[in-house]
């Protein structure tokens, strides 16, 4: 048996299958197979169902993967445990769903790399659901996301910010009136795919809001620009740090009795080996959070003028 082994053999439950963990541990699928095999010789026990299509986990299988996982993290951790702050460099990966990415993120992340200038972040955007899961089979440290209906009991959940959802328009739209102008502007929706969109379907069914669909986007600044544009409305987070680049748009609350908002934070895996470089970035999301909104600019409605039109401002 060796720490390589165990990686495979960790890297198969995650996976779900042997041809998935080769590629994440580099090696041919004989090799995993091969691997497997010897750990169940040198263990005399059965670690996979192979009776079935897609070999499975044994109960026994599973119990030695939670093991593996302990003992491939204390061997993990063995030289940043000895080296204090020193140890916290290598490469960290997080996630972060795409409203974080022109505010949050990069405030942050320029914090940690001020402090730990070792520590090379690779930023993987995503949605909610999709990044958790990878967060999940390890191929991610952490990630910043909307708090789910259900955490996975192997992820520890960290608040961040809860972020209160509003009302896009352009300044030419008229009115200040939230339900009024969904009910009569086209709507551009927050993919569903993602939990914010999940939740402004729901808050639009029980506030029984009809609205005239007339895109779907993932990212906000792609929504913004088009209610700029006078393309139509939209309802989106107000962002616990504001972006640099921020588009004079109105920002409308949704209403008394009619408010929504959602709970941003941070997930990882209980048993990471990477647990105080994500303590470290915990501390600076809150610290970048913090400093948000001390910072944050009063909203504007002026225009700048559009190419071939003059404008009056308002």
């Amino acid at each position: 048996m060796s720490i390589r082994t165990l990686k495979t053999l960790i890297a198969v439950a995650d996976q779900g299958s042997f041809s998935a963990a080769a590629k994440e541990v580099f090696v041919t699928h004989a090799a995993v197979s091969q691997q497997i095999r010897a750990l169940e010789d040198e263990w005399k026990v059965p670690l996979f169902d192979r009776t079935r299509r897609t070999p499975e986990l044994t109960p026994a299988g599973r119990a030695l993967v939670s093991k593996a996982r302990e003992v491939v993290a204390a061997y993990d951790n063995i030289v940043p445990s000895v080296l204090g702050n020193q140890g916290i460099e290598g490469v960290l990966s997080l996630g972060a769903v795409p409203t974080t990415l022109t505010g949050l993120v990069p405030l942050a992340v320029s914090k940690l790399k001020r402090d730990y200038p070792a520590l090379h972040v690779v930023v993987v955007p995503g949605l909610t659901t999709a990044l958790i899961q990878q967060v999940e089979r390890g191929q991610l440290d952490l990630a910043i996301v909307s708090k789910p209906q259900f955490i996975p009991r192997n992820l520890v959940w960290y608040d961040l910010a809860e972020e209160v959802l509003e009302l896009l328009a352009s300044v030419e739209a008229g009115g200040k009136d939230p339900v009024y102008l969904l009910e009569n502007s086209p709507f551009i929706r927050f993919s569903r795919q993602a939990v914010v969109g999940g939740l402004i379907e729901t808050w639009l069914q029980e506030n029984k809001i009809v609205v005239r669909e007339s895109m779907e986007l993932e990212s906000l600044e792609a929504i913004s620009s088009m209610v700029y544009y006078n393309l139509g409305v939209s309802i989106a987070p107000r962002t616990c740090v504001a972006a640099s680049n921020a588009l004079p748009l109105k920002h409308l609350p949704l209403g008394p009795g009619k408010g929504l908002s959602r709970m941003l934070g941070c997930i990882s895996r209980a048993d990471s080996v990477r647990i105080r470089a994500i303590d470290e970035m915990n501390v600076r999301l809150a610290a970048a959070i913090r400093e948000g909104q001390r910072s944050l600019p009063q909203r504007s409605t002026r225009i700048p003028p559009r190419k071939g039109r003059k404008r009056s401002v308002k």
